[in-house]
Formats: C-alpha cells, sequence, structure tokens
C-alpha cells in the first residue's frame, strides 16, 4: 500500500544525491513539488479515492525525476540535444527498482511506467488500459499547467526559449503560428521560426489539457494574461496578435469549463 509520506522522504534521499542549490535541479525540485500538487487537485475533482489521490500525487512527484541526471550528464533540459527524460526516469525508477522504494508493491507499477514515459511525448502511446490512460492525462495537464508558474516566477522567459534569443520582448511572431494557434490544436516546437512561436506553442497546452480543473486552474491564476504581459512584446504586430490570442484562449477555457457534456472531466 502507498504511504505518500514515506514517498515523501524517499524523493527528499534521492535528490540528495544532487546538488539542488544549482539552478537547473532547483527548479525541477520546485516544479516537481507543484506537479504532484496540480495532480492530486485534478484527481480529486474527479472523484478519486484517497488511494487513487496519493497515486496521481506520487507520479506527479516523480515524472521529472530523469532530469536530474539528464543535466547531471549533460547540462540541458533538452531533450533534443541529450536525452528523452521521460524515457530516463522510467528507466531510473524500474532498472534497479528505485521504485520500490516509493511503493512497496508492484501492482500500479505498470501505471507509473506508463504514466512518466509519456509525460513529455507529443502524443499518449495508443493501447493504454483505462487506468493507465486516466493517470497519464493527469500528469500530463498537471505537468503543462506549470509550466506557466514556473516561467512568471523565473528569471528570465528566453531560458523557455528554443532557440536562443536574448531579448524576448524583441521576437516576432509568424503570421503561420498564429493562424495555427486559431485552430485550437497543440503546435510543434520544431517548426517554431522565432521564440515568440515557441512562446505561442506554450499557450497551445491549453488545447490538449484533458480536464476541466486543469482549465480552471489556469484561469483562476489568470496564468494567460500574466504570461502575455511578461513577454511585455515590442513588436506592433506581435503585440496585436498575442492580445487575440489571450482573446482566444480565454474563450476557449470559458467554453470548455462550460460545456455541460462531459461532465466527469
Amino acid at each position: 500500500m502507498l504511504d505518500l509520506l514515506k514517498a515523501k522522504t524517499a524523493f527528499k534521499e534521492y535528490i540528495s544525491n544532487y546538488d539542488i542549490t544549482e539552478p537547473k535541479i532547483h527548479i525541477k525540485v520546485i516544479h516537481m513539488y507543484h506537479v504532484a500538487e496540480n495532480a492530486r487537485k485534478i484527481a480529486k475533482s474527479l472523484n478519486l479515492s484517497e488511494e487513487e489521490q496519493d497515486l496521481a500525487e506520487l507520479i506527479g512527484l516523480l515524472h521529472d525525476i530523469g532530469r536530474f541526471e539528464q543535466v547531471r550528464l549533460y547540462h540541458t533540459y533538452s531533450d533534443k540535444v541529450s536525452i528523452d527524460h521521460g524515457q530516463k526516469g522510467v528507466e531510473v525508477l524500474f532498472g534497479d527498482k528505485l521504485v520500490r522504494k516509493f511503493l512497496p508493491e508492484d501492482t500500479k507499477d505498470a501505471i507509473i511506467y506508463k504514466a512518466i514515459n509519456n509525460h513529455n511525448k507529443f502524443e499518449i502511446e495508443k493501447g493504454l488500459s483505462e487506468q493507465e490512460l486516466l493517470y497519464c492525462q493527469i500528469v500530463r495537464d498537471a505537468d503543462n499547467i506549470d509550466i506557466f508558474r514556473a516561467i512568471l516566477e523565473g528569471k528570465r522567459v528566453e531560458e523557455f526559449g528554443h532557440l536562443g534569443c536574448e531579448d524576448i520582448s524583441k521576437e516576432v511572431l509568424s503570421s503561420e503560428f498564429f493562424e495555427e494557434f486559431k485552430k485550437e490544436k497543440l503546435l510543434m516546437y520544431a517548426k517554431a521560426k522565432s521564440d515568440m512561436d515557441i512562446m505561442v506553442a506554450i499557450i497551445a497546452h491549453i488545447y490538449a489539457l484533458n480536464f476541466k480543473e486543469s482549465l480552471r486552474i489556469i484561469k483562476e491564476n489568470d496564468y494567460i494574461a500574466q504570461f502575455i504581459k511578461r513577454l511585455n512584446c515590442q513588436d506592433p504586430y506581435t503585440k496585436e496578435k498575442m492580445d487575440e490570442i489571450a482573446t482566444l484562449a480565454m474563450n476557449y477555457m470559458n467554453r470548455r469549463i462550460e460545456r455541460k457534456e462531459d461532465e466527469n472531466e
């Protein structure tokens, strides 16, 4: 049976092997605690049992455990130039049975494995069981929510770009990315022409959220408007389109939240 207090103690013991004062490590530790909190909120909103909420929180806490070795070995968060951190996470947990320090029984191993391995993929793999899919969706939502908090609390927005811009406020949004955003679907970072496009792709994560609670958390924290304000767009076209994106995003979230069908979302 899952003892969440013991699992959290085991997590602290694991991260003590790394220099948690190192900025890249420190940021990820904070992120993992927030994702765990978000996962529990989502699980509770779905009326899952206390045991199921505990499992969701545990997976949220462990979802980025592969990041520590990624940073140690490659000094980067970029999977593109290093390793797939989701895959590394399951290797760390299951390769030497480290997972047993967090959960003594193996009855939930498949759920934990699938949720962590899938949390950073563009799409969740097919053929999962109902429970595996549920926890994959919970942890992906919890993770996507926290990227907004992380950016708003970070020192430099530019650190979240992929193309190395020096000043995000001077970046220009491509018309192609704006038009794609209006289609209400995930945007591929690889197709971005600027780091402002990357910022729009981050906002587009709302289209992949599975649960109303996830949208409520973003709305209640006013993450989208604050995020766009933080970008401080200087280019007139980009500022105009980012304001439109803020409106489109809010309308989408309100529509999803107020939708009467899918009450179990």
